[in-house]
């Protein structure tokens, strides 16, 4: 690696930052009641005695510091399972993982009466990672193993089985699931600094896990019997990236609901920029979900005002097009 290539990746990580640093400002300042700089800074620096838009500012906080670590976990999420399964649309929302957690969440709020956020992180983290093992294990049958379109084809199938399930238990249970709709939808508004921090402790173990193993999985791309040349023990290797992934979509998916296209667009982004070196592309990523869902989360507010729509419909909207973009102009290009 030269010189050049490296001081370009720098230039692109600090640019990153800085894309993100725009996009916290814009969730503190945009939405029904705009605000001006004086009213950010001492929204922020403030502990008491606010103007009503410094509260404004003060109230938005929680939000934003948990669309920024959300956004980062879902990106991550999504890369590592992309690597993992050397899927280029393999993200938590396409191989049903998200719909997964939805369904043990709704089952435990429906049967087992669970309603604190622990219960909830359990709940999403069995039904997620029984999801994960599921889905694997069905796009591995049959001939050629576990390949990208088997994979993409048995998440697609076993998400809208699920997706099923979850309407079936939620009709009969109109009046006593409003609750559970709303966090269906995926967003980041009810966010609270207890919340951010009951989830963080499983966001950081699985971040490290998955950056730690950045050149173990740039091995897999190569394919399981040259990474395995190269001292690479391919089984744990792929193991513990999933386990990774799934953790941080679990854990997010927990408190935010299920958030789809984080995972896949960002990505998709950087990788078309910097190539397909993990070690570059988890980081870049993680910097590229926390600045899309936060621009959602704010459109969102802006477009919905009063009011205002999840992050999660926005996000949609958003990632459709591009990813569209992406396929076009990549060709969806193998890992």
């Amino acid at each position: 690696m030269n010189s050049r290539s490296h001081a370009g990746r720098r230039v692109l990580l600090a640019a990153g930052i800085g894309l993100l640093l725009v996009c916290i400002a814009l969730s503190l300042s945009l939405g029904s009641r705009p605000v001006t700089l004086a009213e950010i800074i001492g929204g922020v620096t403030k502990n008491a005695g606010f103007t009503m838009g410094e509260l404004v500012v003060h109230e938005r906080i929680p939000r934003t510091v948990f669309g920024l670590v959300a956004g980062c976990a879902l990106a991550l999420s999504g890369t590592l399972m992309q690597a993992v399964t050397r899927n280029p649309l393999a993200d938590p929302g396409i191989l049903g993982v998200n719909t997964g957690a939805a369904l043990a969440i709704v089952v435990g709020i429906a049967f087992f009466d669970i309603g604190s956020l622990p219960q909830y992180m359990a709940f999403a983290l069995f039904g997620a990672s029984v999801t994960a093992v599921f889905v694997y294990s069905v796009g591995s049958l049959g001939h050629g193993g576990a390949t990208p379109i088997k994979l993409a084809l048995a998440g697609t199938a076993i998400s809208a089985a699920l997706s099923s399930l979850v309407s079936l238990i939620l009709l009969p249970r109109s009046s006593s699931m409003d609750a559970f709709r709303f966090w269906q939808s995926g967003g980041i508004g009810g966010a609270t600094f207890d919340g951010i921090l009951s989830i963080l402790p499983l966001i950081v173990i699985g971040a490290v896990m998955g950056i730690c193993g950045a050149g173990s999985l740039n091995a897999l791309a190569l394919g399981d019997d040259v990474a395995a040349s190269l001292g690479v023990k391919t089984t744990r290797t792929r193991l513990l990236g999933a386990a990774a992934g799934v953790l941080l979509c679990a854990a997010t998916t927990s408190l935010a609901g299920p958030i789809g296209f984080i995972g896949l667009v960002a990505p998709h982004t950087v990788r078309l920029i910097v190539g397909p070196d993990l070690r570059y592309v988890l980081p870049l990523s993680a910097l590229t979900g926390a600045s899309i869902l936060l621009l959602a989360d704010t459109v969102g507010r802006i477009v919905g005002s009063p009011g205002e729509i999840e992050a999660g419909l926005i996000s949609a909207f958003i990632g459709a097009p591009i990813l569209v973009l992406i396929a076009d102009r990549s060709k969806v290009r193998a890992l």
